[in-house]
Formats: C-alpha cells, structure tokens, sequence
C-alpha cells in the first residue's frame, strides 16, 4: 500500500469513526440490552452490526446511481452532506448528540413489546444514520478509481468491526471509561467532524461553480 493510500485509509477511518461513533454507542447497547442475558446480547450486536453494514456498503455502490436517478448533482450532496455532518459536530461538541441517542434509547426501553433492539435504533439510526450514509457516499465519491475505492470500503469495514467489538464489549467499556472521559472525546471529535464537514461544503460550492 503506498503513501497515498494509507493516507486515504487513514482520512476515512477516522471521518467514518468519528461520524459512527462506536465508544459512543457502546453506552447506549449496555442500556438497552441491560435486561437480556449474554448470549441475547451478543445476538442482537451481530444483528446489528450486520444490519449497519449491508446498509452502508449498499450505499456506498449503489448510492451514485441512486442520486443519478432522481437528478442529484453529486455536489449538491457534498454540500447537503457537509451541512448535515457540521450539525452532528455541532451537537457532539455541544453533548447534544449523546442526549438524543440516550433519549431515543429510553423510549425503546420504554416500550416492553420491543426485545430486539437489533435493526431499531442500533443498525438504523445509531450505527447506520443519515450522518454515515452521506459520509460514505461522499468518500466513494472522492476516491478516483477501483484502488481508492476498496482503500475507503476497506476504512468503513474496519470502523464497522471496531463497532461489533464495542458492542460485544459494551458493559466493560462503560465500566472502564468514565462519563467525563467518554464526553472529553466526544467534544475532541466533533471539533475534528467540523473541520471535516467544512471541507465538504467548500469541495461542492467549488465543483458547483466551477471555482
């Protein structure tokens, strides 16, 4: 792999790990999952896990043709796409991210004929959210060629794994970091998606107006 390709790697790992956020769903699983036994647990992050990344590898194949067939310049999404993920930063940095996924998890919790917490909200919308549906269909968009295109994919699998670990491992991560130290990141994160987001809305006003 060469200099150019681990760089690429290394820029859409963390833009995908940022925006899927897997420490931060970790708390959430552990909420939701805290009145079933293990092998339920680990039943329902598989699920979820795999749920989360037939929708994500759908969209990045297949997401182009898609806005190719209801008329969507692909710059128009670069900008939406960047507004929409400067919003996530926003409100990461803002801890309001964390408090609508805790929030949505409680209403779950809420509702006893819910078991499978699996495929709602865990694959759709906490792992697999608009946020990471626009983010890979960007960085497939950005990648010049077959070769870019696995390295991306490849980005987005690993983020995905790290997100099935994580899940696996819920009870002991919220056990190990503490609610200061996870919200520190958070913050730490959302700083870097904002930057990220940024350079998307400028990469479509640029190829939008020909700059």
């Amino acid at each position: 792999m060469g200099h150019a390709m681990i760089e690429l790697f290394a820029s859409a790992f963390v833009t995908l790990f940022v925006v899927i956020d897997p420490p931060g769903c970790a708390p959430i699983y552990a909420g939701l999952t805290s009145g079933a036994d293990s092998q339920h647990r680990r039943a329902m992050a598989i699920r979820a896990a795999f749920i989360a990344t037939l929708i994500l590898f759908g969209f990045a194949l297949f997401g182009e043709a898609l806005l190719a067939a209801l008329h969507i310049d692909l710059d128009s999404f670069r900008i939406a796409g960047g507004i929409m993920l400067f919003i996530i930063a926003l409100e990461m940095v803002l801890e309001r991210r964390t408090q609508r996924r805790e929030e949505r998890a409680e209403k779950v919790r809420a509702a006893p004929e819910i078991d499978d917490v699996s495929v709602f909200p865990m694959a759709m919308p906490m792992i697999a959210g608009p946020g990471a549906i626009a983010t890979i269909m960007l960085l497939v968009s950005r990648a010049d060629g077959v070769g870019p295109t696995l390295v991306v994919l490849g980005a987005l699998a690993s983020v995905l794994a790290l997100t099935l670990v994580a899940l696996l491992a819920a009870g002991r991560i919220v056990q190990l970091v503490g609610s200061k130290v996870e919200s520190a990141v958070t913050r730490l994160l959302g700083v870097l998606l904002a930057a990220l987001a940024a350079q998307y809305v400028i990469d479509g006003l640029k190829g939008s107006f020909g700059i």
